[in-house]
Order: C-alpha cells, then sequence, then structure tokens
C-alpha cells in the first residue's frame, strides 16, 4: 500500500475508535497497565519491525504476482484493528457477543454465494484448520472408511487424515491437474471409500475438479463429498465466465456435503480467516461436549459448540463482515468485477504466452481460474533463471514442479520446473503491460531471444 492508503486507512480506525469510545463512555477512567509502558522506547521499536518488515517481497503490489498473496481491503484492516482494542474472542458469547452474531451474518453470506439457505459453519484460523474439522465430521459420519482426493489436492489432506487415524489415498490427476474418474472408479469399487475431496482450485495450478461427475458417481457410490474450495471458492460468484469444466462444477456445489473457502485469499481478509460449511446442520450433533465452565451464561447457541478450535480471533469475525456489507457477494457486483479482472489477466497473460515460442503452455490449454503455469524453454535451470532475472526487475513470480507430460506428449515421467503467476488482484489486469514488459526483458536476458 502507498504512504496514502494507509493514511485513509487510518482515517477511517480513527473514526470508528472514537466512535467505539462513545459506547463506552459512561464507564469510569482508568489508566491501562500497558498504556504506560508506551514510551519513546515503544516508538523506536515499532520503527525497528518496519524496517525488518521490508525484508518481505512486495506482496500487495501488482508486481507481485507469485503466490496466493492478495492485500487485504483497507476497510478490513481498520475493521480488525478496530475490533483489536475490545479484543473478543469467539469461542462463546461471553467472550464476543457482537463479534460473534458478526460471524454468524458473514458466514451466512458465504453460504448463500454456494446456493445454502441452511447450513452449520464457522470461521477458523485458515484452510487447514476448516479442512481438518471437514474431514473430521466426515469420519464420524463414515467411520472405517477410507478419504481419497486428487494427487492434486493440497498436501494437508493426507496429514488431515493421519492425524485422524483415517485411511487416506491419492488419485492419479489427468493431465490438466483434474482428478482422473476412471481412477476414482476404481478406488470407490473396493467399497471402503467414506469420503472424496473434490478441489475447486488446486494450489499449483488452479484446476477444478469434476465435481458434477463426482456427483454422479456420489448416486451410485454412496460416498460423502467434501468441496476443498479455499482458493477458489469465491469464482462461484463469475461461474458464467469460465470455461465449460470449471462452470459445470461451479454450478453443482451445492449439491456437496461440506465446503471450505479462505476469506483470506480472495476474500480481500487479514490472515488467517477460513470458512467451514455443512450443508446438514445435524452434523452439530458430533461437536457436543459436557464442559461446565465454557461460558454459559447466555442461552444462545455459541460458536464454540460447532467448532474445534476454541479461542478464535472474534476481530477477524469483524473484519469479514464490514467488508462483506461493502462488498457484497452478488454476481455482477464490484466484488465480483474484482474476480473478474484477476481472471481476465490470467487470459491476457496466457494469450501472450500462447503466441511466444520461448516457452511450452500445458497441452491442455487455458487456465481454469487465474493461475498461469508455463515452462521456459532454455534448458532445465530456465525457470529459476528468469524467476531470478525478473526479480531483479521487480517482477516476482513462483516456481512449481510439474509433470514433464503436461507440457510435451514426448515427455518422460519426470518433473520440470516452471513458472507459475496467481494474477488474483484486481489491478493486474491494467498491469499486464508493464508486467509483460519485464517478463519479456527477464525472458530475452536468460534465453538471448
Amino acid at each position: 500500500m502507498s504512504a496514502t492508503e494507509w493514511e485513509k486507512t487510518a482515517e477511517l480506525l480513527e473514526k470508528g475508535l472514537q466512535r467505539l469510545g462513545e459506547e463506552f463512555a459512561p464507564l469510569p477512567f482508568f489508566e491501562p497497565f500497558a498504556t504506560r509502558k508506551l514510551s519513546a522506547r515503544a516508538a523506536e521499536i515499532l520503527d525497528e519491525a518496519a524496517g525488518r518488515l521490508g525484508d518481505n517481497y512486495p506482496y500487495f503490489h501488482p508486481l507481485y504476482a507469485g503466490q496466493m498473496l492478495k492485500p487485504p481491503h483497507p476497510l478490513a484492516h481498520a475493521a480488525y484493528a478496530l475490533a483489536m482494542a475490545i479484543n473478543p474472542n469467539n469461542h462463546a458469547r461471553d467472550g464476543g457477543r457482537a463479534s460473534s452474531a458478526m460471524e454468524m451474518e458473514a458466514v451466512g453470506e458465504i453460504a448463500r454465494m454456494f446456493g445454502w439457505s441452511k447450513h452449520l459453519g464457522h470461521l477458523t484460523s485458515g484452510g487447514t484448520f476448516a479442512n481438518l474439522e471437514a474431514l473430521w465430521v466426515a469420519g464420524r459420519e463414515r467411520p472405517r472408511k477410507r478419504i481419497v482426493a486428487s494427487e492434486q489436492a493440497h498436501y494437508t489432506h493426507q496429514r488431515i487424515s493421519a492425524v485422524l487415524g483415517i485411511e487416506f489415498a491419492a488419485v492419479a490427476a489427468g493431465m490438466d491437474g483434474r482428478m482422473d474418474l476412471n481412477a476414482l472408479e476404481a478406488e470407490l469399487k473396493r467399497g471402503d471409500v467414506g469420503t472424496v475431496v473434490a478441489t475447486l482450485g488446486t494450489t499449483a495450478i488452479g484446476a477444478v475438479d469434476a465435481l458434477d461427475e463426482i456427483l454422479t458417481l456420489k448416486e451410485r457410490y454412496g460416498f460423502r463429498v467434501h468441496v476443498d474450495a479455499a482458493y477458489g471458492g469465491y469464482f462461484k460468484l463469475i461461474e458464467d465466465e469460465l470455461g465449460d469444466g470449471a462452470r459445470r462444477a461451479f454450478a453443482v456445489v451445492a449439491k456437496a456435503d461440506s465446503i471450505v473457502v479462505d476469506p483470506h485469499k480472495h476474500g480481500l481478509q487479514p490472515y488467517g480467516c477460513g470458512c467451514i460449511l455443512f450443508r446438514d446442520a445435524q452434523v452439530g450433533r458430533h461437536y457436543k461436549h459436557d464442559s461446565p465452565y465454557t461460558y454459559f451464561t447466555s442461552k444462545e447457541l455459541h460458536l464454540g459448540e460447532i467448532s474445534l478450535e476454541c479461542s478464535r480471533a472474534g476481530a477477524s469475525a469483524v473484519a469479514l463482515w464490514a467488508t462483506q456489507r461493502l462488498l457484497p457477494l452478488e454476481p455482477g457486483g464490484e466484488f465480483a468485477a474484482g474476480l473478474q479482472a484477476g481472471r481476465n489477466a490470467a487470459m491476457a497473460l496466457y494469450a501472450r504466452l500462447a503466441s511466444d515460442g520461448r516457452c511450452q503452455l500445458m497441452r491442455s490449454g487455458e487456465p481454469q481460474l487465474d493461475i498461469v503455469v508455463w515452462k521456459p524453454c532454455g534448458g532445465p535451470e530456465a525457470a529459476q533463471r528468469i524467476f531470478d532475472a525478473a526479480g531483479a526487475r521487480d517482477l516476482h513470480l513462483a516456481l512449481v514442479q510439474l509433470p514433464e507430460q503436461w507440457f510435451d506428449a514426448a515427455g518422460g515421467d519426470g518433473h520440470v520446473s516452471c513458472l507459475r503467476s496467481v494474477l488474483m488482484k484486481p489491478e493486474h489486469e491494467a498491469w499486464m503491460d508493464e508486467i509483460w514488459h519485464r517478463l519479456d526483458a527477464a525472458t530475452r536476458e536468460v534465453t538471448g531471444s
């Protein structure tokens, strides 16, 4: 963010803090112990911290196009900091009355985005914990049954299954990065699969598993379907603008048993903010406990009763609630337009690469969401060298290892080093000429052409 943007955020926060102070004005004055320590030394330490934080890639800038790092909205910054003046804990109503209500409202809007008017769900510290809850419930709903996911699914599914003591199997993926349905059915025929994880937006290339066809198999084999849409979930808002396969998958997402999405990815939120949703609210029975000390002064359901996590930052809920009030999750809205701008940027970069003879693109064709990957020509070190040369020009990409056959039909069974760009910032569309100019210069330096 520029200095001007920070100033605007600070102005928003100042007004919010003034209003919050008025809410508690009737209380007698006291001097908090912590403020007695805010000496000149505190300012020196914060200045030192700011200097240390400069040792980072500029994640907020359009020239950063590497990993899934999208700056929070300025309102999310301000709302989060505002809530930290109280520091609510959304484990229980007593720990965060207002922020718990705001969480339920914000999560309800996310559920409606996926087509659910009724649901059970809450925020989490991130996608990993959200997926943990989904697979924990899956294990209780389908005891002694296996969990399967694509070999291109996030690696945490296998780890989570191990933590839960549930057998896990990875299913082969096709050259488009999507789960191979023939390989999946071979696993299903064994009769011991309880849950299939469908990924709507893989971390490596943004592949969208064929959820529509997986649901057809569900009718025959009777397993649960968990959708990991941590990265790709918000593309539901622009599903009609996606390619056929991705569009069909998002069109039927409401038929899944559980869904995970990360507001701290495309949802313009600070880390960490994940979300877990269940279509059947009755799975809440698995969370029941008899703790005698967990804030029962309120008779209303509290979020700790439907969550494996206990203490959770209420500030995350306030930030999400505020952002969604400003930018509602609706097709054709301003938030959706931001997603479309990133998608447009990805398609523009893909088109330029497709007409460039210095790289190979995936044989499967266009990107499914807003991630573009390409294999530079010039030998096995070309990707690393271009990565370094682009970084020297303040264009920051990412490196990924992918199967060689995804790029070359005559390729072997090994993996090749590729360049990867996640174009998830709306600003990437307007900056495409500048991005290409720097990428072209870096590629020329390495390949000599």
